[in-house]
């Protein structure tokens, strides 16, 4: 009887296992927007998200505020990245590509994570002039944005925000060009 109670046990733990790695991924899969799902054109504003406002500093060596780009009317692409980042190097091509095709209609804010030992102002800037890349970089410097306000745990990590300053999808690893231009065209729907 003991075997018995231990196996019905361990088939009822066992059970309760599979039901909360479903549940958890539903959960993870009608992820909020911000995590990386897109709203969708039919979502109320009351779904949306503002996006966090930052300082950050200009190729030039200017202070910006994210809420002074978004004042321009155009919606922006938030792209988290550093020069030591595998992942985030092998996607700025795709970034480059898009940003001459569409760099007036959108605002890129290519924000290097500028931790001042492993990635530098010079060692970024650096590696953008060897690639050639002309999209306009930022550098997060005092470490608002990524830590702080977007809460970024791994990078590249990037977000699409509307023309009215909210969060519409982000995509948190490598993206392609073809990914890119479509969360980009969904900027417009929203």
């Amino acid at each position: 009887m003991n075997r018995k109670l231990k196996a019905g046990l361990g088939i009822a733990g066992f059970v309760l296992l599979i039901v909360a790695a479903v549940v958890a991924y539903n959960a993870l899969r009608d992820r909020a927007p911000g995590d990386g799902a897109a709203l969708t054109p039919e979502q109320s504003a009351a779904d949306r998200q503002k996006a966090p406002d930052f300082m950050m500093t200009d190729s030039d060596g200017n202070t910006v505020k994210l809420s002074d780009l978004l004042a321009n009317g155009k919606p922006v692409v938030l792209n988290f990245w550093a020069s030591w980042c595998d992942p985030c190097k092998s996607e700025m091509p795709e970034f480059e590509t898009v940003y001459k095709d569409l760099g007036n209609d959108v605002q890129f804010v290519m924000l290097n994570m500028t931790d001042g030992q492993r990635e530098t102002t010079e060692t970024a800037a650096a590696y953008v002039a060897k690639e050639g890349y002309t999209f306009p970089v930022f550098f997060d410097t005092e470490r608002q944005a990524g830590a702080y306000a977007y809460g970024i745990r791994a990078i590249p990590t990037t977000f699409f925000i509307d023309q009215g300053g909210y969060i519409v999808s982000s995509w948190q690893s490598t993206l392609t060009e073809q990914t890119l231009r479509d969360r980009i065209d969904a900027l417009w729907k929203t």
